[in-house]
């Protein structure tokens, strides 16, 4: 079953009525918006890609940060959503098909989650989500500004100096791809330096 970005902007605004703390919907409004507007750029589902940016972190829902891509998965696919919705879910924190490329120190195994992305081929729309995630906190910013927050919140760790490469190779592959930097695409940035 498909999912539009007006349906998920919708499903985080009845979720917003049943958690404690929402920031992480405003995250993925965020997320959603600037994806939609990388996609337009490229040429993309600007739909499709709102829509993911918007599902990406859902899995908050269920037990707050702890585990939630896997809990996003399977929330998304008891919903009875198509495959490609619920992988957004395992693939967004999770930089270069490793379970090691994250933010915040190296995560429990969770055997299914390190083998799905350590297999699965990312497509576009997923690597957008994975650079739109390390540019939003409520507002867009350069992924400089988000990866001090990130430590900040979540410490540095044996594995940060590695995301933050890689972070920054996401950034150089998406501004090569744009023709020009990712940034020029949000104005707002310059606003939040």
């Amino acid at each position: 079953m498909k999912l539009t970005s007006n349906e998920a902007l919708n499903m985080l605004e009845e979720i917003r009525k049943e958690v404690e703390n929402d920031h992480w919907i405003d995250h993925s409004i965020c997320v959603g918006n600037s994806a939609g507007k990388i996609a337009e750029s490229l040429k993309l589902d600007v739909d499709f890609a709102k829509t993911l940016g918007y599902i990406h972190d859902i899995g908050k829902k269920i037990n707050g940060p702890k585990n939630h891509s896997v809990n996003g998965y399977y929330y998304i696919k008891e919903l009875g959503y198509d495959e490609e919705y619920a992988n957004i879910c395992l693939t967004h924190s999770f930089l270069n098909n490793d379970v090691n490329c994250v933010a915040g120190g190296i995560p429990e195994d969770i055997p299914f989650r390190t083998k799905f992305i350590k297999e699965h081929e990312y497509t576009i729309y997923e690597k957008i989500i994975n650079l739109c995630d390390l540019m939003c906190t409520d507002k867009v910013m350069t992924v400089d500004k988000r990866l001090i927050d990130l430590i900040i919140r979540k410490g540095a760790h044996e594995n940060t100096q590695y995301h933050v490469k890689e972070t920054y190779k996401l950034k150089e592959f998406f501004d090569s791809k744009l023709g020009f930097n990712v940034y020029d695409l949000f104005p707002e940035i310059k606003e939040n330096l």
